[in-house]
Formats: C-alpha cells, sequence, structure tokens
C-alpha cells in the first residue's frame, strides 16, 4: 500500500492505465471493432475519466465503506481485497455509462445498453483487477518503495 501522497499518485495512476488499457481492450474484441487507432482514441479520454473519478469519487467512497464493514482490518489481505472488489464494482458502474456515452450508440436505449455492458464489463474487470492489475501494482509499488528505502540508508 502507497506510503506517502508520492506514492499514492505512482499506484492509483498505473492501476487506473491498466485497468482502462485491459477493458479498453476487452471492449473492444467483445465488439470485434479491434485497431490500435480505437484503441488509443479510446484510452486517452477514458483513463482521464478514470481517473477523476478513481481519485475524487470512487476511491474515496470504496475506502470509507470498507472500513465500516466487518473485515478484519488487521489483515492486510482482507482491506485489499474488499477495497478491490468495491473500486471494482463503483468504477464499472460509472465507467460502462461512459463508454456507451462515449461511443453513442444507444440504438436499444440507454438502460438496456447500460445494463448489458454493466454485466460484461463487470465479469472482466474483477479477474483483471484481482488476478492481475492489482497485484502487479502492488509489486512495482514494492519495487518503488524498497529503492527509495535503499537511497534512504
Amino acid at each position: 500500500m502507497p506510503t506517502n501522497k508520492k506514492e499514492g499518485i505512482i499506484f492509483t495512476t498505473l492501476m487506473c492505465f491498466l485497468m482502462v488499457f485491459g477493458m479498453s481492450l476487452y471492449n473492444l474484441l467483445l465488439h470485434n471493432n479491434f485497431s490500435w487507432t480505437a484503441l488509443l482514441v479510446g484510452l486517452v479520454p477514458g483513463f482521464i475519466v478514470a481517473l477523476i473519478l478513481d481519485v475524487f469519487i470512487v476511491g474515496v467512497f470504496a475506502k470509507k465503506i470498507a472500513f465500516k464493514l466487518p473485515i478484519n482490518k488487521e489483515r492486510k489481505v482482507q482491506v485489499i481485497l474488499t477495497i478491490s472488489c468495491l473500486m471494482v464494482i463503483g468504477m464499472v458502474t460509472l465507467m460502462s455509462l461512459f463508454g456507451i456515452l462515449f461511443e453513442g450508440n444507444l440504438s436499444s436505449g440507454l438502460l438496456p445498453a447500460y445494463l448489458t455492458a454493466w454485466k460484461m464489463n463487470i465479469i472482466a474487470a474483477l479477474p483483471l483487477q484481482l488476478l492481475f492489475v492489482g497485484p502487479f501494482s502492488r509489486k512495482m509499488l514494492g519495487l518503488i518503495q524498497t529503492k527509495s528505502d535503499n537511497q534512504i540508508n
């Protein structure tokens, strides 16, 4: 877990970028619309929106809710898993709406399109976060922290 503001910014940015990259790739492949151009066109605004939502809304509420739940806060893994799951639920809820509005394909109506997108995104985002992006980001943060510790000593 980040121990200062700089580490927090690095960790959040890495986590957010990797999730947006992974979910953008997933959605393009899901809709048989993959191209590097399409990936880049959606990645930049998606990353900006996701980072803002993460830092100012979803992250704040996920942490508040997590620490109110009856989990053992002394067990780091329980805290990490709880916050990660709450973050995924919050980000999928908001970013699915962003994706639908960004694509502008509302031929079947907003609510049905949103519910379909939400279902399809949650089944990909949860394992992506818990199995790949989260562990990788924490590993990178650990390397940064080790390097900082070595420079101090």
